[in-house]
């Protein structure tokens, strides 16, 4: 019957009138939340939360007006107090004192928004366990969030926050803080009271110290205090006896933190000032198994080293280093080792694109022969003074003539090499004002050669007859220009050119095309054209830093293959 009373009840103009605006919120979202105790309303648009959010624990529902049956199954009276809101992903920009009507609220979800500020009355939110605030633009903290004695995460990442309250301290039972990507300058040492912190994240921040109460929180596992200004690391940090994993890269460290923390597993130091290794530092990483120490100032490597025994994977790319220890082969566990970007000597090239493996087994094989007491001379003093490694002409077809300060390279150091097939040259540091004309000897095996730090003012066009070189570099010399006959050098991959004179971006190298890396950094380059870039399809790695550039070509960004840029004295990269 009520079936036709509702048909006869047809309103006929109602499509003729004007509708009315729908809910913020469907009310189907709120009938459900009674009943589950969860509210999501993430990613909806709302500049504000409704009031009807705030009472839904406390005004009676729409059902409760109505004659409802007892005999059927929505049972509006058997509610549930709401536990979990999750708000993410709005436009929300203030948040109502109102909220303290949700008291039984564990988890509150507010990150993504437009939040300035926070109100006091979410310290009355005491059954609150995460409090999520991360991507707003909060700039302080309200004391009364410390309160909350039963919370365990409170994110905080990508705010404006410039300080943390003195009170933080009296969050007992927190074991997940992140306040990474704000501006904070300094930490207070209550910090140290969260004793049952097991992770903190205080990332891209303007931190240049840490307080000695972090050696404290004797339960932290993690503890990331990457691009910051840290000069030096607190030695209290020793207390931390449950650290695992520890990332301290793109700093000002000087030297290595010593941590004798036995759990330790991964430590991350990379992008720092770190030029020594000490003995003493790395004798606390007896647990260690990833070790990342790129781009740094580290010129020799410590015998010690051998000793960590856990070590699978070192990263040593982008250093000082000249040489290795052949103990390094010693270590029983390492499956990677890193060494890119390093002026290594005694090394071929090819041996190190070949992997850890045979890295190690050569070491190892350096081992074996000290032991043996090299059967033979291994190397030959020359009327000339120069030293010609007769081992490494042989065993490695590696060529070296460095460091003498001299104006050419002997004859007898050619003859040495003579039936050899000789890949790799090194004549760097000396004075030559010109290409050794002997080098076209070795054009069907040559295929890297250094002769950086000279004092060439041009580049032969006889350099384009070693037709199988896939390295050259000619760093720190006095080039402007590069024969244009460069281009028929169809396998280079990688050119060195830093420290020269070029006033432009070399012709020849636009027509190379299977160059990967182009090193240009600290010249007069006054522009770069993109179009013809874009053509270098291989093309990972471009240095233009410290150049005369007076703009970054925005075209840049549509050369795709390109993963890494220093343009303007800073690295960016090109997604």
């Amino acid at each position: 019957m009520s079936h036709f009373k509702r048909a006869g009840n047809v309103d006929s103009l109602a499509g003729f009138r004007t509708p009315k605006p729908e809910a913020a919120v469907p009310y189907g979202l709120l009938k459900a939340a009674r009943k589950s105790g969860l509210l999501n309303l993430s990613g909806r648009g709302l500049t504000e939360v409704p009031q009807n959010v705030y009472r839904l624990n406390i005004d009676d529902p729409a059902e409760a007006q109505e004659n409802v049956s007892f005999r059927g199954s929505d049972r509006w009276w058997e509610q549930t107090d709401l536990t979990k809101l999750l708000l993410s992903s709005n436009q929300l920009t203030q948040l109502s004192e109102d909220i303290k009507l949700l008291p039984a609220l564990t988890i509150l979800d507010l990150h993504d928004n437009q939040l300035s500020s926070l109100p006091s009355a979410l310290g009355e939110l005491q059954e609150l366990q995460q409090l999520r605030l991360s991507h707003n633009k909060l700039s302080s903290l309200p004391t009364e969030v410390c309160s909350l004695n039963n919370l365990r995460s409170l994110t905080l990442q990508q705010n404006l926050l410039e300080t943390v309250p003195e009170e933080i301290g009296e969050l007992g039972n927190l074991t997940e803080l992140d306040l990474s990507n704000n501006l904070l300058k300094h930490l207070p040492s209550s910090v140290g009271r969260l004793s049952a912190l097991q992770k903190i994240s205080l990332c891209h921040n303007k931190l240049s110290s840490l307080p000695d109460g972090l050696g404290q929180l004797a339960n932290v596992k993690l503890l990331d205090c990457s691009h910051n200004q840290l000069t030096d690391v607190p030695v209290s940090l020793a207390g931390m006896l449950a650290l695992q994993q520890l990332y301290l890269q793109h700093n000002k460290l000087r030297r290595l933190p010593q941590l004798p923390a036995p759990a330790l597993r991964e430590v991350f130091a990379g992008n720092n000032q770190v030029e020594l290794l000490e003995a003493e530092q790395l004798s606390c990483l007896s647990a260690v198994t990833l070790l990342e120490l790129r781009d740094n100032k580290i010129r020799n490597l410590p015998e010690e080293l051998a000793l960590l025994l856990t070590l699978t994977r070192l990263d040593l790319s982008n250093n000082d280093i000249s040489t290795l220890p052949a103990s390094l082969s010693l270590l029983p566990n390492l499956k990677v080792l890193l060494l890119e970007g390093n002026p290594l000597r005694g090394i071929r090239r090819e041996l190190l694109a070949k992997g850890t493996g045979d890295l190690l087994k050569y070491l190892r094989g350096r081992i074996k022969e000290e032991a043996e007491g090299a059967a033979g001379p291994t190397a030959m003093t020359l009327p000339s003074e120069g030293l010609v490694n007769t081992h490494n002409i042989k065993t490695l077809k590696m060529l070296e003539y460095i460091d003498k300060q001299a104006a050419s390279v002997p004859d007898e150091v050619f003859d040495a090499a003579a039936h050899q097939a000789i890949t790799s040259v090194n004549f760097s540091r000396n004075q030559l004002t010109a290409f050794p004309p002997r080098l076209l000897e070795l054009h069907s095996s040559l295929s890297d050669i250094n002769l950086g730090f000279n004092r060439l003012s041009c580049c032969s066009a006889d350099i384009c007859s070693l037709q199988q070189l896939t390295h050259i570099d000619l760093r720190n010399n006095q080039l402007t220009d590069l024969p244009s006959e460069m281009k028929n050098l169809s396998k280079l991959r990688c050119i060195v050119l830093n420290h020269n004179r070029f006033s432009s971006f070399p012709e020849a190298l636009y027509q190379i095309v299977t160059l990967e890396t182009v090193m240009l950094g600290n010249n007069q380059v006054g522009g770069v054209d993109p179009s013809r870039l874009m053509q270098l399809l291989s093309l990972s790695t471009l240095d233009l830093s410290n150049n005369d550039l007076l703009n970054v070509p925005p075209e840049l960004g549509l050369c795709t293959s390109l993963r890494s840029a220093a343009l303007l004295g800073k690295f960016l990269h090109v997604l």
